[in-house]
């Protein structure tokens, strides 16, 4: 267990490593300010980034695997995710024939006079609007 410690103290000492190399440049003024990255801050920046994405990733390990061992000593219990029980559907109200023919009977007549009028102003099934607006 004290391995698993050493090595997460040393991969976070990594990560810290690594972005003091990234932002060195900067800080210690090497790197003249508007200027382009010079050849020795892209190398700096660069190995920096590397060796902090390797700690990131060694930090990471490490606590999952104290992570498991304290599963394993049973110090860490490990909460089961509960099932949410589904929701039942609601059924959908039922309307009868005699409803929807009562519901749907003033589109149908309003369709069937739309139809019927087939109107002056109407070409190629468009009507246009100048003689739409004249009539209204």
């Amino acid at each position: 267990m004290i391995r698993k410690f050493v090595g997460t103290v040393a991969a976070a000492l990594a990560v810290l490593a690594g972005l003091w190399l990234m932002i060195s440049p900067f800080a210690l003024g090497t790197q003249p300010e508007n200027a382009d990255w010079t050849n020795a801050t892209q190398s700096e920046f660069f190995s920096g980034l590397g060796v902090a994405v390797v700690g990131l990733i060694g930090a990471i390990c490490f606590v999952a695997a104290i992570h498991e061992e304290l599963v394993v000593r049973g110090l860490v219990v490990v909460r089961q995710r509960q099932a949410e029980p589904e929701p039942e559907p609601v059924p959908a109200p039922q309307a009868s024939s005699a409803e929807l023919a009562s519901l749907l009977a003033p589109l149908v007549e309003a369709l069937r006079q739309d139809l019927s009028n087939s109107g002056e102003h109407r070409r190629n099934g468009k009507a246009s609007l100048v003689g739409v607006e004249e009539n209204r």
